[in-house]
């Protein structure tokens, strides 16, 4: 059984409960970097990876939830579960494994992927009241 989540808008060091946030009112800004994985702050709505190849292609592997905690490959590294604790929110890209932070105005607990985004075609079914 997995823990509760955490929401994390702008991380907190644990060991000292100091915000890993910069001073910049930048959201983007305030994303920690790790020496061994790409991080980016999750654009609204946002369900795929931008992430860009050398050869300037988007990855766009989908971004699901990544539970650190059970990751062999990250229990050897270590360095999320030192810096951000224990049942942190944190999607991965599943091809080229970029990090992406949560984005501080998005809604959580509706989806895993996130609510998508609206259609630009107007073919949107408005919810029912």
């Amino acid at each position: 059984m997995r823990q509760a989540s955490v929401r994390i808008g702008f991380p907190v060091n644990p060991g000292t409960g100091a915000s890993l946030a910069t001073t910049s009112t930048d959201p983007a800004a305030s994303v920690p970097q790790f020496p061994n994985h790409k991080t980016k702050l999750k654009q609204l709505r946002q369900r795929s990876c931008n992430e860009k190849n050398e050869k300037g292609k988007l990855c766009g592997g989908h971004l699901k939830r990544w539970y650190y905690e059970s990751d062999v490959l990250e229990q050897k590294c270590g360095d999320i579960q030192k810096q951000l604790g224990d049942g942190a929110e944190i999607y991965r890209c599943e091809h080229c494994k970029t990090l992406y932070f949560p984005h501080p105005d998005e809604v959580t607990g509706q989806n895993v992927a996130g609510m998508g985004r609206l259609s630009v075609f107007g073919l949107t079914v408005p919810p029912k009241k």
